[in-house]
């Protein structure tokens, strides 16, 4: 099983494959795709639909997991999330692969114990599961780990 995990913006989105392997968790790749920020929304868009496309194309992951949106108190930044969230279900949809969705306070808890987990807790914790030689960089990527992670935690898969 591969699971595709997608941390949503629309400057920086991390990503990750991970793959089960006898109930081990492996990971394929992990990074951000990085839109211009010289460039307009719908061309950052356009970059981040592109950029997660060929990682579909290349891992061929059977799911993918999102972060759902939380709209603290700048309403203007949880649109933007939005926006770059409706890029990853329409790149997700077009490879005909099924998303779910995880809110924040589970994602940190599923991989530190704690819902109130801060960035570079969820990056330790994530190293620590993964057995990583150095902690995933950049944060958007340790988060998209967390989301595979999650996924597979919360998913029918069996845990050997």
């Amino acid at each position: 099983m591969r699971i595709l995990g997608i941390d949503p913006g629309t400057k920086v989105v991390g990503y990750a494959v991970i793959e089960i392997i006898q109930g081990k968790i492996v990971p394929q790749i992990y990074g951000a795709i990085r839109a211009s920020g010289k460039e307009n929304i719908p061309e950052r868009l356009k970059q981040i639909y592109q950029g997660i496309t060929e990682i579909i194309q290349k891992y061929h992951p059977e799911v993918v997991a999102i972060e759902k949106v939380f709209c603290g108190k700048n309403i203007q930044s949880a649109i933007r999330i939005g926006e770059g969230r409706g890029v990853a279900f329409l790149a997700s949809a077009n490879a005909g692969l099924a998303v779910h969705e995880y809110d924040a306070t589970r994602i940190k808890k599923s991989v530190s114990g704690i819902g109130s987990a801060q960035k570079y807790q969820v990056q330790s914790m994530v190293q620590a599961i993964l057995k990583l030689p150095v902690q995933p960089e950049p944060a958007d990527a340790a988060d998209a780990l967390a989301i595979a992670i999650c996924h597979y935690q919360h998913s029918c898969i069996p845990h050997f």
